[in-house]
């Protein structure tokens, strides 16, 4: 193997799986439950004010370490922009599904308000990159972000103009009323323009990364930025090929159905009216101890429950 392709397949690597960890966690987080929320997102805007630092501090850094810092600072802004998003921070005005008779204009304008915020919280967080490294000669971390900005603008209106695989599995639950604006069919007339545009994009970028010098900070630029677009014409495939579009994520689906069902236990299990004994025992186990005073020894209490109870009573 040539020390050309070696030098696009370490930045590749890199690339693919900070992309695949970072949707998975948010994948993992929004299933968290609820009263988890608050937590998760001052710790990750902490994060996100750490990565625009580490943004600024490496766009004069023309070496390998500057490259991947700068890409991992656009990538982890990126991120917190999703995770905010899924976690129902900042979506839009509109937090009802729509009615399937809803066609045309009107259902496109009902669409945007579900997204209003959230895209302008995007554009917002652009505008703030450019400028904060706008002097600088390493453009990694903004050209990721506003690569990923265009990805996923991409993926979006295809996923609402009709597509054979929607991903509805990636929804967390909290958000299913936007499901109302997925529509399932076998293409629609923006896809065949998503995908050449990638590909054209895709084949740019990897030629500019195999005409530079081997080891240099540019083949990292091009090698880091073809991976994303890659990814992301990979991604649009998915859609509308006859298989499974989930599986790269299937260890985080099942990490965050496990936290659904951790959710719904007791609440579905413990209180259901079709079983009054088992729920006098909740209650009895939860108030007879003096020491529960959160909600967090409630469901503890509950949960024990549940381990005790004979096998097949429910």
């Amino acid at each position: 193997m040539s020390f050309e392709v070696i030098d696009l397949l370490i930045p590749a690597g890199f690339a693919l799986f900070l992309w695949w960890f970072g949707t998975g966690v948010i994948v993992y987080l929004d299933g968290l439950p609820k009263q988890t929320f608050r937590r998760t997102m001052s710790i990750t805007s902490v994060i996100a004010l750490i990565a625009l630092v580490g943004l600024v501090y490496s766009k004069h850094d023309m070496t390998a370490t500057g490259a991947l810092i700068s890409f991992s600072c656009g990538l982890l802004l990126w991120g917190w922009q999703e995770l905010s998003y899924f976690l129902g921070f900042i979506t839009g005005p509109r937090k009802d599904a729509c009615q399937e008779e809803c066609k045309g204009w009107r259902h496109f304008i009902h669409a945007l308000q579900v997204n209003l915020y959230h895209e302008l919280a995007i554009i917002a967080g652009a505008i703030a990159i450019i400028l904060l490294t706008r002097d600088g000669a390493n453009q990694i971390g903004t050209w990721t972000y506003l690569l990923l900005w265009w990805m996923q603008l991409s993926a979006k209106l295809n996923v609402f103009l009709g597509v054979r695989n929607l991903s509805e599995e990636f929804l967390p639950k909290h958000m299913n009323y936007m499901k109302s604006f997925l529509k399932k069919r076998k293409m629609n007339c923006l896809f065949p323009f998503s995908v050449t545009f990638l590909t054209i994009l895709c084949v740019y970028l990897i030629q500019q990364a195999l005409s530079m010098q081997p080891g240099s900070f540019q083949v990292l630029h091009y090698s880091l930025l073809a991976t994303l677009v890659a990814l992301a014409l990979i991604e649009h495939w998915l859609l509308v090929l006859p298989i499974s579009s989930t599986a790269l994520w299937d260890v985080w689906l099942r990490l965050r159905d496990k936290q659904y069902i951790n959710q719904s236990e007791y609440k579905d299990h413990f209180f259901n009216v079709g079983d009054s004994r088992l729920s006098s025992q909740v209650l009895i186990a939860a108030t007879s101890d003096s020491t529960i005073k959160t909600q967090n020894s409630a469901q503890s209490a509950c949960t024990d429950v549940l381990r005790n109870r004979p096998r097949g009573e429910y």
